[in-house]
């Protein structure tokens, strides 16, 4: 049976040839006579699959040596917390608030401590990214975060905010690798592997190395990036798995050229599936043009009984996962770095058809 093409905002599509050779060391990784599900966290083979993702994302991002690459555990939605306890040394953060993901992060800071909410896009439904030329950024502020791409509605940043020098933090879980980014000028990505990289269960943390506090009072150890760092994120038993993946899968990207030619794989394809929605009659965007995501694309007919006739349709032509989040509706395309080019054509070869069947 021939794989479908999986629109899933994530867990997402992988690369065949990923699986494939992760399918082939299933039962005996390099001749070790066992799986890398099997094996110890503490033994040289796997240091040495730690070592070599580790080593391959610094060669991919262009990490600089100041800053610690972290693999943990948790999720997303755990590192919205301990990301505020570990860099708001004085509990004063600032935030940007552009779709569902940088509302929870905000929403987790309040409970925490001092956090102030600098612009958001609420007023219209997160379907735009507020004006960050000129933030009213607090002189004691420890940093200011952003959601960089905002996976629910479909909206990237089109530039950095001034953050009037203090750290910007972001979360790149949905846009994680799909481009080049200078790390430099971030204190801390983090991002959830699930979209672009890897199976669920890993988060990255890449955070300069000056902003982990040595000590947390009343923080426990887990929740402390200093315990994860001092331990080479083997402070306990790691994902050892889906870091292995996440390894295969930085390899299948340097493969293709690097991030500036996953770019431009990505630009294209987004840009074929927006072309279409902007000569359509029948779907359409509400993402403003100039923020729209390449990496997710939320669309709709306007009515909810023929968006539902569509995804159904759809998943029998075999293009799946194409119903849109509860919170907005609709659909949405998540177009990441694994959906190849053909997928993008089939599915708007299909919304083509589906159109002309519903314009007679």
């Amino acid at each position: 049976m021939s794989r479908v093409y999986n629109f899933s905002a994530g867990p997402a599509v992988l690369p065949e040839e990923v699986l494939e050779k992760a399918a082939a060391n299933m039962l005996d990784y390099n001749g070790c006579g066992m799986s890398v599900m099997e094996m110890s966290h503490r033994s040289p083979e796997f240091q040495s699959i730690l070592d070599e993702a580790e080593a391959d994302l610094r060669d991919l991002m262009g990490i600089p040596d100041d800053y610690e690459v972290l693999f943990l555990q948790g999720g997303d939605s755990l590192l919205f917390s301990t990301v505020f306890m570990n860099l708001a040394t004085n509990g004063k953060a600032d935030y940007v608030v552009t779709g569902n993901w940088s509302k929870k992060a905000f929403e987790q800071a309040q409970i925490l401590g001092d956090a102030k909410l600098l612009a958001s896009s609420a007023d219209k439904n997160f379907s735009y990214v507020p004006d960050v030329s000129s933030l009213d950024v607090r002189e004691d502020a420890s940093f200011v975060y952003i959601c960089q791409n905002e996976t629910i509605t479909g909206t990237r940043y089109p530039e950095l905010p001034d953050t009037k020098g203090h750290v910007l933090v972001s979360d790149q879980s949905s846009m994680f690798l799909s481009e080049p980014v200078d790390v430099a000028r971030y204190g801390l990505i983090h991002a959830g592997v699930q979209k672009n990289v890897g199976p669920a269960g890993v988060q990255i943390v890449i955070v300069r190395k000056d902003l982990i506090p040595d000590d947390l009072p009343g923080v426990p150890t887990m929740l402390r990036f200093r315990t994860h760092a001092d331990a080479g994120s083997l402070y306990d038993t790691p994902n050892c798995w889906g870091i292995y993946v996440c390894g295969l899968v930085f390899k299948w990207i340097k493969g293709l050229g690097g991030l500036e030619a996953m770019a431009q794989r990505n630009r294209a394809k987004a840009q074929l599936l927006y072309d279409y929605l902007d000569a359509s009659e029948l779907f359409s965007s509400n993402v403003a043009p100039r923020d729209r995501s390449i990496m997710n694309v939320p669309f709709a007919t306007g009515d909810k009984d023929l968006d539902a006739e569509f995804v159904a349709e759809a998943k029998g032509a075999r293009l799946i996962n194409l119903k849109g989040h509860r919170l907005v509706g609709g659909m949405r395309a998540s177009i990441f770095n694994a959906m190849p080019p053909e997928g993008v054509e089939a599915l708007v070869g299909f919304m083509e058809r589906f159109e002309r069947s519903h314009r007679a």
